[in-house]
């Protein structure tokens, strides 16, 4: 979950209450204030105390909520409105009563394109298509937005080749022993189709039926064809009447830059793992990582700031092609110096202002400046 709030004032109080962190945290990774609230046993109106808290402490003024798809409940939606918030959350498309006619509704001659993140731009090969259109809701205080993404499909489409495969195979053998008699009984064989069905999806893509005990099956032209027509779509939903749709995209995008956030801090750092025995290393050990997060996020904001089109991942690995070179040679001091890097790393050099390269001598009798 993401959260744009607008400030009422300057003057925040940013002491941090570390038993509020834990309930926020809870509420990120359960989605619900009701199961944020069961996580740490306490009542609603607790979990609403809480929240009025940490909207004090930083002085927060309306709250915009931006969720992803998993985290969309009523009871959230109902918490959100009630206290004149806002939301921008994704919509789950299966078992989804409107999905059909939200997708029904698109019109290909309206879609509107989106631009590309920076990761997308860094890459190689040809950067694949998104673009997006609002479709009429239904509800006048509710608009939805319908994306469509072609790396989302390529992705969706290869998984489900993948599980229909699975899924055909499983059922090829089955057959294969029904027909030797190995399974006779018919509930045998239903309990049997279901596993496979259960385990690959097999319901999306496969029809099956006992005929003369005999089982056969059969590509579902109904819920295949809907499989097809969601894939690499889907939809979001917001109550912002002031969002462009290419405004509403974007920060709904950027829910992925918050899941790298947190990837991020729970990275193991290329070291063994690391078990704390009090909560004070604990606590020190959170802190070192956000101040890691936060260092990657000021790099990128220089970055922005200098016009280099660089994500921060991207400079950090131009940087490592930047080198201290020693030269020793017999009956001569040793020399210092620095190799420039290559051209990304001297444009991340440049736009941190680090544009002098040279080492600083050492004090007389050190080798290195401490």
């Amino acid at each position: 979950m993401r959260i744009y709030a607008q400030r009422m004032c300057t003057n925040a109080q940013l002491a941090m209450d570390w038993d509020n962190l834990k309930f926020f945290l809870a509420l990120a990774e359960t989605g619900s204030l009701s199961r944020a609230a069961k996580q740490h046993r306490v009542d609603h109106s607790t979990v609403q105390e809480v929240i009025s808290d940490l909207r004090k402490r930083f002085e927060f003024g309306r709250v915009v909520f931006v969720g992803d798809r998993g985290m969309v409940t009523d009871e959230n939606i109902d918490s959100i409105t009630k206290d004149k918030h806002g939301f921008l959350v994704g919509i789950k498309r299966r078992r989804n009563a409107q999905l059909d006619a939200w997708l029904d509704a698109v019109d290909d001659t309206k879609w509107i394109d989106c631009p590309g993140g920076i990761n997308t731009r860094e890459r190689k090969t040809d950067p694949r298509r998104t673009r997006a259109q609002e479709v009429p809701s239904g509800d006048p205080d509710l608009r939805v937005i319908v994306i469509d993404s072609d790396e989302r499909r390529g992705y969706e489409q290869a998984k489900r080749e993948q599980a229909m495969e699975r899924a055909r195979q499983r059922l090829e053998k089955l057959k294969e022993r029904v027909a030797a008699g190995d399974l006779k009984r018919p509930e045998k064989i239903g309990a049997a189709v279901e596993r496979i069905m259960q385990r690959y999806h097999g319901y999306r893509y496969f029809d099956w039926k006992l005929n003369g005990g005999a089982l056969e099956f059969s590509q579902s032209e109904t819920h295949l064809g809907r499989e097809k027509n969601i894939e690499g779509k889907y939809v979001i939903m917001t109550s912002e009447k002031g969002l462009s749709v290419l405004d509403a995209v974007a920060l709904y995008k950027e829910l992925t830059d918050v899941e790298s956030g947190f990837r991020q801090l729970k990275d193991v750092l290329a070291m063994r793992p690391i078990y704390h025995q009090i909560e004070q290393r604990v606590k020190a050990h959170i802190f070192v990582a956000a101040l890691a997060l936060l260092v990657q996020r000021l790099l990128g904001r220089r970055l922005q700031e200098a016009g280099v089109d660089l994500s921060p991942a991207r400079a950090m690995q131009a940087l490592s092609t930047v080198r201290l070179v020693m030269f020793r040679l017999e009956g001569q001091p040793e020399r210092r110096g620095v190799a420039g890097g290559c051209p990304d790393a001297r444009l991340v050099l440049k736009a941190l202002k680090l544009v002098d390269q040279r080492l600083p001598a050492p004090p007389e009798g050190e080798e290195t400046v401490t």
